[in-house]
């Protein structure tokens, strides 16, 4: 049984990833199917507000520097959230600036002014940029060359070029490069190739070649297969399409809401029954809440990531307009977990909210 309704600690917390903490724990409760209460839901989007530099983009916290990975989670964290307050505090045409100030000539993204150029940025921006409908050529320049300048010998892919393939960076990079309509320009058998051998012997997935398992990676590993069941169906058909003798580039913003309609095209490409007993009976704590491994402390982040997987491998069979397969839930159907987007990782059903919302206002 799934024991994981929220765990609180009390302790030192990062200052400069607050962000990340609202959205690590709004997220696990959303998969849960809970929400917060509406004076808390206040509290989280006031904060977070104070959190938007006034130039774009969002901070550690209030007065710091806008990064895009706190601006990543600070996003997501009000789209689960869900409802006008929230989603209307989002200051898009000055995330727009924000996201053009960190392009660099390369076609990557800096994380933050004067920070590094690496994949996560890649994904943040232009994640960001989708779900909040602002994604456009300027921002896709060049972006494809700098994630396929990180796939390495192995297949998979690394922060940046000439390092080591990693789990999370495999994932932002294809889950990029589906965004940008580039994902057939990988090289997509060799990547399959590695992310299978990730899974190990304790059914838990690794980051990393002769890494330990460690059960975020159930997400950052198990999601990318995800994406790729999909991928399959949506190359070269998001294309510049022809009409009666003319055509049209295709509308990047389209390309996350069309993707999640897509019917899946293949069977998992991993475990998925594995994986969850990995999860509920190596990284579940009786108490509540998840942890890396066996020996290790639960925390927020595992929790996230481990539930976020969990979600992947039982929704692994259907697509958005079927049926789940009973088959595809290990233990009790009370396990079951709602549904995520692949691309951007909050529930599906704050997603369609959060893309109605973004495309009328």
């Amino acid at each position: 049984m799934i024991k994981v309704l929220i765990f609180v600690t009390y302790g030192w917390i990062c200052f400069v990833s607050r962000p990340w903490v609202c959205f690590w724990n709004l997220h696990s409760l959303s998969l849960l199917g809970e929400s917060v209460d509406a004076q808390l839901q206040n509290n989280i989007i006031d904060f977070l507000s104070r959190c938007q530099d006034p130039n774009g983009g969002y901070g550690g916290g209030p007065g710091q520097m806008p990064h895009l990975a706190t601006t990543y989670a600070a996003v997501c964290s009000l789209i689960t959230l869900g409802g006008h307050k929230a989603l209307s505090s989002i200051n898009r045409s000055e995330m727009y600036m924000f996201l053009r100030q960190m392009k660099h000539p390369s076609g990557g993204f800096r994380i933050h002014d004067g920070g590094e150029i690496d994949v996560r940025a890649c994904y943040a921006a232009i994640s960001v940029a989708s779900i909040l409908n602002i994604l456009d050529d300027e921002l896709v320049q060049n972006v494809g060359n700098y994630i396929l300048s990180c796939q390495t010998y192995e297949g998979g892919i690394s922060a940046e070029p000439g390092t080591e393939a990693h789990g999370g960076y495999t994932f932002c990079g294809v889950a990029t490069m589906i965004m940008i309509n580039q994902v057939n320009q990988l090289d997509l058998p060799k990547l399959i190739d590695w992310l299978v051998f990730q899974q190990g012997k304790e059914c838990g997935f690794k980051g990393r070649t002769n890494k330990l398992v460690d059960c975020c990676y159930s997400f950052w590993q198990g999601g990318t297969f995800a994406l790729l069941q999909r991928a399959c169906s949506t190359i070269d058909q998001e294309l510049v399409i022809p009409v009666g003798g003319k055509s049209f580039e295709v509308n990047f913003n389209d390309i996350g809401h069309n993707f999640v309609k897509r019917s899946v095209e293949m069977e998992p490409l991993f475990d998925g029954r594995a994986l969850q007993l990995y999860i509920l009976l190596c990284s579940q704590e009786e108490n509540g809440g998840l942890k890396d491994k066996p020996g290790k402390s639960r925390d927020f982040y595992h929790t996230c990531y481990a539930l976020s997987g969990l979600s992947v491998s039982q929704h692994i069979w259907s697509d958005d307009e079927s049926l789940l397969m009973p088959r595809a839930v290990l233990g009790p159907y009370s396990n079951l977990l709602e549904p995520i987007h692949p691309l951007f990782n909050v529930v599906l059903e704050r997603y369609h909210e959060a893309r109605d919302f973004f495309t009328t206002f």
